[in-house]
């Protein structure tokens, strides 16, 4: 007797090397099998696509291994931080569709106690109040091939350095005149060892504890100590921190306490967009872009006004993982990304963005007739709608050509096409502008027995056209979005330059004489559709009552891709 054939085994997802190393310290009961992860922004910007990396990550761990995430804002610089940032990211974060529960910190909750370690790290001799101004530390510091020199203040006494850091503390000297730093290595080979700087001298009022504090931590020894006290078992970084690990270990070590573990995983870089803070808030102040939520912007709040859905941006951090070495993402993968998800949940919609009226002259003058139009193909419970149609609409003027080339196959003189729901018509004649000569108006014939969009003698056409009726059709503007640079690269400049010179002066088209069908009267901000033909849009919150605005989130495929290897003739 044969033995049946056995299904094939379907293959288990890969696990990425922080899921590696979770699995081993679970295995091994280390932390007794706890996973406690958190998110810590500092509140000095708006978030981007590069933390929404981070967001599902840290939240995304704690989920799959039934573990706590915290939102922990690392707010220790109270000269670039800001309330506004603060509500911002809990707006993005939630937005994302994550919970910390009742485990939302501040590290400005935890200054007492990094006061306390740093007096205990003085009582063991492990630091000490240095005068070097910023300058001469930088100059003691060294070099990457030649080691750093002791400051002169290094051998000071216990009790003369605790007497220094509570007048520090008292605010007894001016911004810069002293700082208290770890004593640990000038000659380490790793330059965040060589005496690092723990306190500040900063005279500014802090958004949450205003003038009580001036002296500030330092982010490498406020970090650490913050990941302790919330017993974050997998402390989860970015590449750039992989050598501050060394210290964070060393703080903890020194201190005796709860010591999480720093992992480091390569941060996400994304063609034609810069991710630094700097530059985004420079975008902002200097006025580059409308703001923080400009739909240009790679920040969320851009993302969301742009009409990116959460959905979206989740999938598309799963899609490019989680790795150890930097590397730089195609923003066609956001993109498409953007589109399946918005494929599944967009209803569609007709509208005409640069209008060309039509006029069909055998039809009757006020008849009006409902057409059955799909609010989604992809999804069946959606149903369908009524949409206008008359004697006189709109088409797409790019939909018609006096004098079309081979494989134009959309309207022209004598041809025949299909208007989508509706009918087939045929181009009859053109009216012009006698001026400038520009096509103003088509006249055009209907078949009655088309209706619905199919003929019953069998009789092909090669092009369907979207529409709006002239009489029904609801005024609009349109913003059409594309890359805010014109490099993939936009910080790779010629020597000397400026990335603002890659600004892509074409980033932003408004059309504000557009017409849609009448179902969109009303739209409401944030809300989403398919414009048949022409892309996905949103409506912007600038919408008022007399006119909506749109933003398109993406085309229907990438037309940017397409336009520069056409460019570059490819």
């Amino acid at each position: 007797m044969s033995t049946p054939p056995t299904a094939p085994q379907k293959k288990a997802p890969s696990r990425n090397f922080v899921q590696q190393i979770i699995d081993a310290d679970r295995k091994a009961g280390k932390n007794g099998g706890r996973v406690h992860t958190r998110f810590p922004p500092e509140p000095n910007g708006y978030l981007h696509i590069g933390h929404a990396k981070s967001i599902c990550l840290n939240f995304g761990l704690a989920v799959q291994y039934g573990g706590k995430c915290n939102l922990r804002f690392d707010d220790t610089n109270p000269i670039k931080e800001e309330e506004q940032y603060v509500r911002s990211i809990i707006e993005d974060v939630r937005w994302l569709g994550f919970d910390w529960e009742d485990r939302l910190c501040y590290g400005s909750d935890y200054f007492g106690k990094m006061f306390d370690c740093a007096v205990d790290l003085i009582n063991k001799g492990k630091a000490y109040v240095c005068d070097l101004t910023a300058d001469q530390t930088r100059e003691y510091r060294g070099t990457l091939t030649s080691p750093g020199k002791n400051s002169p203040f290094r051998d000071r006494g216990v009790e003369e350095n605790l007497d220094l850091f509570e007048r520090m503390r008292a605010g007894e000297f001016p911004d810069g005149s002293r700082t208290l730093r770890a004593k640990i290595d000038m000659a380490s080979p790793n330059l965040n060892m060589r005496d690092p700087v723990m306190y500040r001298i900063l005279h500014a009022g802090h958004h949450r504890t205003s003038e009580e504090w001036c002296i500030y931590p330092m982010y490498d020894w406020a970090h650490g100590l913050e990941d302790s006290v919330e017993r974050i078992t997998h402390s989860i970084c970015t590449l750039e921190f992989e050598n501050h690990r060394p210290l964070y270990d060393w703080f903890l070590d020194a201190l005796g306490v709860f010591h999480p573990q720093q992992i480091e995983f390569a941060r996400l870089e994304l063609t034609y967009t810069v991710m630094s803070k700097r530059k985004l808030l420079e975008l902002v102040q200097e006025k580059l872009v409308g703001g923080w939520d400009d739909p240009r912007m790679p920040t969320l709040s851009g993302l969301r006004r742009r009409g990116v859905t959460p959905e979206s941006i989740r999938a598309f951090c799963d899609r490019i993982g989680v790795a150890k070495f930097n590397s730089t993402i195609d923003i066609a993968t956001l993109q498409n990304c953007v589109r399946e998800d918005l494929n599944k949940r967009a209803p569609r919609v007709m509208g005409v963005l640069r209008p060309l009226r039509v006029v069909i002259e055998n039809y009757p003058e006020n008849e009006v007739e409902e057409l059955d139009a799909v609010n989604n193909p992809e999804d069946p419970s959606a149903g369908t709608r009524k949409v206008p149609f008359s004697r006189v609409l709109y088409i797409e003027h790019e939909d018609f050509m006096e004098e079309p080339p081979r494989k134009f196959f959309r309207l022209a003189l004598g041809r025949e096409v299909r208007l989508r729901y509706a009918y087939f018509i045929t181009c009859r004649d053109v009216i012009k502008d006698e001026s400038t000569g520009e096509v103003v108006e088509l006249r055009c014939s209907y078949d009655p027995a088309t209706r619905g969009g199919d003929s019953p003698d069998g009789r092909k056409v090669k092009a369907t056209l979207h529409w709006v009726s002239e009489k029904h059709a609801v005024d609009i503007e349109v913003r059409l979005y594309n890359h805010l640079f014109t490099k993939e690269v936009p910080d790779s400049t010629e020597e000397g330059g400026d990335w603002r010179e890659n600004l892509n002066p074409e980033s932003l088209e408004v059309l504000p004489s557009c017409k849609a069908e009448p179902s969109l009267a009303n739209a409401q901000p944030g809300t989403r559709f398919q414009f048949e033909r022409k892309g996905y849009f949103c409506v912007d919150p600038d919408s008022t009552s007399e006119k909506r605005v749109f933003n398109r989130t993406v085309s229907l495929r990438d037309s940017w891709a397409r336009a520069q290897k056409k460019a570059a003739g490819k």
